[in-house]
């Protein structure tokens, strides 16, 4: 089979596509034939070398696969040959077929294509876990979702508008805005043009934010952190801006507010069984249409590096999926 390999960590450029052997199975394993790739954040990071978790080389990179069962160990009943199926790993997605443990593999229901699938598994999954866990967050409770055009961003203001909530989108440029007005936000701020914390206490009268879904970090954290509500919920999802930010603790004393960690890798390894509760009400909702996962553009296997960068240069617009079938 074909993948994409990494032999040591440097830029995404040096990612190798390469022809190896198909992964062996093991008797409570699924092989699965991959139709489609998610690309995430983390990726770009992983084989940068700046993630948490630093694999031994060489590896395969991708951890959200849609497509179909090859193949089943001895001790799986629950799959067969040719069913439609996600699976979630931590490495091996960027490639023609993966091996995963059954309990790491979810059927696909009617009416979501594999590219739907495969987008909707950690982006909008860390959303629903970060708004629905970890935030609790409540209808008629104000939302700000900051990278909000982006693939989790784009999900968390989605499925915040689905939870009942106003939702405030913060983003860079107009047309990333607009983006994000299309799938639901009720309120847009271009924080480049516009005092991020001055325009927010007069949009909310000075009640502040109840729920900040952070993926950016940098300055606009900053800027969240002196605007939030009494109780409110400040959700650190990740650090696109490239920059980890520092709270100051006085903040939270006097407004009354929380910090609360994201990291949605942890979650689904310490809490399967929320995990999968979590992914059938999201796929009720997908089928439902009540959320949809955006696809920027479908790349083939050979351009992963081309889709990483663009994650890196914070230039995509929802999600890029590699499309294994076009390699």
């Amino acid at each position: 089979m074909k993948a994409i390999i990494c032999n040591e960590f440097g830029p995404v450029e040096n990612l190798a596509f390469a022809e190896v052997n198909d992964p062996d199975i093991g008797e409570n394993d699924i092989l699965i034939d991959v139709a489609a790739a998610g690309v995430n954040f983390p990726d770009a990071l992983l084989v940068q070398g700046l993630y948490q978790m630093q694999p031994e080389f060489p590896f395969i990179p991708g951890s959200e696969v849609a497509g179909t069962v090859h193949k089943c160990g001895k001790n799986v009943t629950s799959f067969q040959q040719g069913d439609r199926v996600i699976g979630i790993s931590q490495l091996g997605g960027f490639a023609e077929k993966v091996a995963l443990p059954a309990t790491q593999v979810m059927p696909i229901p009617e009416g979501v294509t594999e590219q739907a699938a495969a987008g909707l598994i950690t982006a909008h999954a860390t959303a629903h876990h970060a708004l629905k866990q970890r935030a609790a967050l409540q209808a008629g409770e104000t939302l700000l979702v900051t990278g909000a055009a982006g693939g989790t961003g784009l999900a968390a203001v989605q499925i915040g508008k689905r939870m009942g909530a106003k939702v405030i989108a913060v983003c860079s440029t107009t047309e990333k805005l607009k983006l994000a007005e299309k799938y639901g936000a009720d309120i847009t701020i271009n924080y480049v043009k516009q005092d991020l914390k001055e325009t927010l206490k007069e949009l909310t009268q000075g009640k502040g934010i109840d729920v900040v879904y952070d993926c950016v970090g940098g300055e606009a954290f900053a800027a969240c952190a002196r605007v939030m509500a009494w109780k409110g919920r400040l959700l650190t999802v990740g650090f696109a801006s490239g920059e980890i930010p520092k709270l100051a603790a006085n903040l939270a004393l006097v407004k009354g507010f929380s910090l609360v960690g994201v990291f949605w890798g942890q979650f689904i390894q310490r809490e399967p069984d929320v995990f999968r509760q979590n992914m059938h009400e999201l796929f009720s909702w997908a089928s439902a249409g009540d959320i949809t996962v955006h696809i920027e553009q479908r790349y083939p296997l050979s351009e992963a590096a081309t889709a990483l960068n663009r994650l890196i240069n914070r230039e995509a617009r929802g999600k890029l999926i590699l499309d294994t079938i076009a390699s």
